[in-house]
Order: C-alpha cells, then structure tokens, then sequence
C-alpha cells in the first residue's frame, strides 16, 4: 500500500448478508469508541447479486445487537465497477472473494484488495461464511472480526500519526 491516508473502506463477502454487513457495522463501532476523530467511509458489499436489497441476516443483526451495535438498516449490494476508485481499501472476507475482487478489478487498482484477517493481523486466514451453520458460528465470526477490527483501527490510527508527522511508513 502507498502513504497514502486511507479514508474509505468497503468491506465484502459473496452475499452482502452475514460476514460484511457485520465487519462494516463491528468497525464502524470500534473506530467510534476509539473517538478517531478523522471521517471515515464504511460500506459493505457483495460479489454475487443473488441478495441484493436484502436486510442483513437475522443471525447477524442479532449477534451485532447482542454487542450493542445496530446493522438492521444497511442492505446487501452488488460490487460496482465505481468502488473501485471510490474505496482505499477493499476487504475480502475469505481468498474466494479476493480472488473474484483481483478479477473485477481495473488492474491499477488491485493493490487495494486483500484478505481482511491478513491486511488487519497479518494472519492469512478466511472468515468462514457462517451461513450454512448456526449461532454458535456466527458469534465465532463475530468475535474473528471484531478482533481484526481493534487491529485494524490500531494500525490505521498509527498510520495516520505518522503521516501526520510527516514520517513515512513501510509497515502499512
């Protein structure tokens, strides 16, 4: 990534309704209690237009109210050729979306996708699509992304002091 200030983050998996929705709604609330002051673009969207306009799933709305945070009103979107310029930084869930974001994407603009889990902890590991199990996975996902989420914010509240300083940085 460049020294470029990142202000706008679209988080994406294949549906738009348990995993991104849930990731937009986790790091908007820890980047709100961290009081950064700086504005912040959050979106979330899908690779796949077969939800498009949906709620979120209620898996999902309840384990994010269950944590005090309120997605009910975000609805599932299909990647657009425009997110691409419009959005610093594109996070894939799991290597299946990243694969599918690389294709997508206008070739100068590929360095802004990467795998959530290793672009936040530099773990490269998938958030598994909770869809297909219950609860007990959605609250596993819940907890995989709020943890990248806190490390997210830490290293992009870091970058921006050191290029508020006027350092530069190899790390991000």
């Amino acid at each position: 990534m460049s020294a470029k200030p990142i202000k706008s983050i679209l988080f994406v998996c294949l549906g738009n309704i348990c995993r991104s929705p849930l990731a937009e709604g986790v790091f908007r609330a820890v980047w709100a209690e961290r009081g950064l002051g700086q504005d912040i673009l959050l979106d979330s969207a899908a690779t796949s237009g077969w939800e498009v306009g949906s709620a979120p799933d209620p898996r999902s709305m309840a384990i994010a109210v269950h944590h005090g945070i309120d997605i009910s009103g975000q609805r599932a979107r299909r990647i657009t050729s425009q997110d691409f310029h419009r959005f610093d930084l594109i996070l894939g869930m799991d290597r299946s979306n990243v694969r599918d974001l690389r294709a997508l994407a206008p070739a100068v603009m590929r360095e802004r996708i990467h795998l959530f889990l290793d672009f936040a902890q530099g773990k490269p590991r998938d958030v598994p699509d909770p869809y297909y199990d219950g609860q007990q996975a959605f609250a596993e996902v819940y907890r995989m992304i709020r943890e990248a989420s806190e490390a997210l914010a830490t290293r992009l509240a870091g970058r921006a002091s050191v290029l508020d300083s006027g350092q530069a940085s190899s790390t991000i």
